[in-house]
């Protein structure tokens, strides 16, 4: 799922909600090429993986704080937020890099305790 975020207090509901799953906060700008050329491909992801992951998209302009909160510089950032605790972050509109950190981290989920089995001799 994606959604729109409008103030500090929304993103800590939002972030409280996500419990386990990945959380990629998208700080984006309408005004800015990269970030709508990379939306359909982020769209695409969130439904792909809608049952481990919640996409937070935050308009830059309109969460100033937020975004300075999180060191944004350049647009598109992705954070990734797992616990609330960000693991990850990617500057710019690389899709190819964007689809392979979503996988990993939901790969990552999988988890600790699960016995991985072995070849016996």
């Amino acid at each position: 799922m994606i959604y729109n975020i409008q103030s500090k207090e929304d993103l800590e509901k939002y972030l409280n909600s996500a419990s386990e799953k990945l959380v990629v906060l998208d700080f984006y700008a309408t005004w800015c090429g990269p970030c709508k050329l990379i939306t359909p491909q982020l769209e695409e992801l969130s439904t792909l993986y809608s049952e481990d992951v919640v996409v937070l998209k935050i308009n830059v302009d309109e969460c100033e704080e937020i975004a300075m909160d999180y060191n944004v510089t350049g647009m598109p950032t992705f954070v990734f937020v797992k616990n609330h605790k960000i693991i990850d972050q990617i500057v710019g509109g690389n899709s190819e890099k964007l689809t392979k950190n979503i996988e990993k981290y939901v790969h990552d989920a999988i988890p600790n305790n699960q016995a991985i089995p072995q070849d016996e001799e």
